[in-house]
């Protein structure tokens, strides 16, 4: 008979497993008290929860959210980073606090849009510009070719406007020389 607060603990990891974009499975042991409040404090600024979770439970609300997937990515002792944004925040997050704190942490695997990720394809996802980043190159290629497009509609206009004052100066010149001729 399950009791009250393993029924609670499934429904709180169902509702994060609904709600995350991402979840990356770690192995947490050997880290101390410290560090692991230190990576809790450091991944709850990027919008990140970082849980120690039990297996048993985790299989149930895995299973209630529809994300089974999960299940085959969970081994031994786990902590669960939930993402709820820019997925590769949350990878490079761990990836960062592993590589900065030569930490003992290990990534075992994640999930991502019913899609299972190796601990190889969190690293390469760790690898890659951010959301905004990549946003902001986009924006830039299209941006491109209008741009060189307007330069070269405005050349004819740039132009005239730089021939025009050629004729416009002589024929000023031309009348103050007739008008010096007919004063003197």
């Amino acid at each position: 008979m399950p009791t009250d607060r393993k029924i609670r603990q499934v429904a709180e990891l169902k509702e994060r497993l609904a709600r995350c974009t991402i979840a990356i499975a770690t192995n947490s042991t050997g880290l101390s008290a410290n560090e692991m409040n230190e990576l809790r404090k450091n991944l709850r600024s990027k919008n990140v929860e970082f849980r120690v979770v039990k297996n048993t439970l985790t299989y149930l609300a895995a299973d209630e959210a529809e994300l089974s997937e999960l299940k085959g990515v969970i081994q031994g002792p786990t902590a669960l980073a939930f993402g709820y944004a820019d997925p590769v925040q949350v990878a490079s997050a761990l990836h960062e606090f592993i590589q900065a704190n030569r930490s003992p942490l290990t990534i075992q695997g994640g999930v991502l849009e019913h899609r299972v990720l190796s601990t190889g394809d969190i690293t390469t996802l760790a690898s890659l510009p951010s959301k905004d980043v990549l946003i902001g190159r986009l924006l830039g290629q299209m941006q491109a070719p209008i741009s060189r497009l307007m330069g070269q509609l405005q050349a004819p206009i740039t132009g005239l406007v730089t021939v025009l004052p050629g004729p416009m100066a002589g024929l000023t010149n031309v009348l103050r020389q007739r008008a010096l001729q007919l004063g003197t």
